[in-house]
């Protein structure tokens, strides 16, 4: 098959993939010159009543519970369609954002549904691409032809809904999938006409191969690297260094702007501090924090070779010089005890709380071995054979991902003692979030319009539907 593109866009019940649900899916094939292959894909997904959507969500995208249960497919409906017509070979899966929004509900939902969470985007020459990194990169280096919009107070953003305005791009209804979608092949043709051969070379570098022959530890270089951890006043885009290993097989960088004469001999208590605050302390006047990150080679990093900066004035526009680079990274090279020591701290890392339930547990280790063939069993099981099947699984987290995959996608066919047990843990889960939920629903009563108060009554009424009945509701 020829490679294609596959444009996509989720709206969901809420930002956390493990515990909210995709609402929305949306997308459009595209051959490599952008041409669309074939009709879009625009579809609700049924939110199953063991989940209150995010009221503020619902603000923005004006989906409701309701209108999933009457136009949507169950999760295990969409999960096939995607596999079976979405991510079929030679497919590169494009969205804004998509590496740390979209594709992780996807995994998630995948998860849920008895698949691989992993293969969709590998398996038989597919793969991925955010466009955001990209955007970021070509506003720093090669912004020429392009109308890069500020935001209210001048500081320069790059929300696609002002991007597609600023350069006349058609972007009626911002934050439903379908329009996002429209809009960021649009914005890719754009980039593509505009600035040709970074848009090129960033597509040639998207997997994780390639970004380590340019970014390693056995070859330390400086390269140019786009991330929104960086100040947005240079448009995210710095001079990073490979400093030591860190986590999962990745390198931790140092950002170069920053001098390493003024951290390198910190105590380690110090920088644990640094490296390890919370939110509160890193807004605090005098917080200075380490200039070090985790680059991760499998999430498309928008890195190149620091030679780009050699013309079209790439240094002036990234607010950094050769020199001021060259000296930064001959400090860190004089200083190895200090790798060493982040690399130390990176290990004692605080240790987040163990998550106890299953289908936040994604992350704690693949399927292998026997559980592999059981789980395609699962899935290919009809419903006669399914309501039977309690397969012996080695991963004690398959258990329960069973019982709820079958009490939402497939309710008729639970026993008596499965109903109960499903019951218990759904009430468990709703009573839990049910008091931030109505708290949300009466702060947004107080300045909704008429359209917003209908979709808060939609969203009351959702509640008492689902919400077991207790004296507290």
């Amino acid at each position: 098959m020829a490679q294609t593109f596959f444009f996509y866009d989720l709206e969901t019940s809420g930002l956390n993939a493990r515990d909210d649900r995709i609402m929305q899916f949306a997308g459009q094939r595209t051959d490599m010159d952008l041409n669309p292959i074939g009709e879009p894909y625009n579809l609700l997904v049924k939110l199953n009543d063991d989940t209150l959507p995010s009221p503020e969500a619902v603000m923005v995208t004006g989906i409701t519970p309701q209108s999933t249960l009457a136009d949507g497919l169950t999760e295990a409906e969409i999960a096939e369609l995607l596999i079976n017509e979405v991510f079929v070979p030679e497919t590169i899966t494009v969205g804004f954002n998509n590496i740390r929004f979209d594709d992780e509900f996807m995994r998630h939902l995948f998860w849920r549904t008895f698949r691989d969470p992993y293969e969709w985007c590998w398996k038989e020459s597919c793969s991925r691409w955010d466009m955001l990194d990209v955007i970021r990169m070509t506003r720093a280096l090669r912004p020429e032809g392009i109308e890069w919009p500020v935001d209210e107070e001048g500081r320069p953003t790059n929300r696609l809904e002002l991007i597609t305005k600023a350069n006349g791009i058609g972007h009626d209804n911002a934050h439903d999938a379908l329009s996002d979608v429209t809009a960021l092949i649009d914005v890719t043709k754009l980039l593509k006409e505009k600035q040709p051969k970074l848009f090129d070379y960033l597509l040639s570098v998207r997997d994780k191969n390639s970004v380590q022959k340019l970014v390693n530890l056995e070859n330390k270089q400086p390269f140019v690297y786009t991330s929104g951890r960086y100040d947005a006043s240079y448009n995210k885009t710095t001079v990073a260094f490979p400093l030591t290993s860190g986590r999962g097989g990745n390198v931790v960088v140092y950002d170069l702007r920053h001098t390493p004469a003024d951290f390198v001999d910190l105590t380690e208590a110090e920088l644990m501090k640094r490296m390890y605050a919370s939110w509160e302390e890193r807004k605090a006047d005098g917080f200075v924090p380490l200039p070090i990150k985790t680059l991760q080679y499998n999430r498309c990093p928008a890195v190149a070779p620091i030679g780009v900066l050699e013309q079209y004035d790439g240094w002036k526009k990234i607010g950094l010089t050769l020199a001021q680079a060259e000296k930064n990274k001959a400090t860190l090279l004089s200083r190895p005890d200090f790798a060493e020591r982040i690399r130390t701290l990176i290990e004692k890392k605080p240790e987040y709380p163990a998550e106890k339930d299953a289908e936040a547990r994604l992350y704690d280790g693949f399927i292998n071995g026997p559980d592999k063939i059981r789980i395609e069993a699962v899935r290919n099981a009809d419903l006669k054979k399914l309501a039977d099947f309690h397969p012996d699984f080695d991963d004690d987290r398959l258990d329960d991902l069973l019982l709820r995959y079958k009490a939402r996608n497939y309710a008729s066919i639970l026993s008596e003692d499965e109903v109960r047990r499903w019951e218990a843990w759904r009430a468990e889960r709703l009573n839990a979030k049910l008091p931030a939920y109505l708290s949300s629903l009466q702060r947004l009563a107080a300045t909704a319009d008429d359209s917003k108060r209908f979709l808060l009554e939609e969203l009351q009424l959702w509640a008492e539907a689902i919400v077991p009945v207790s004296d507290d509701f």
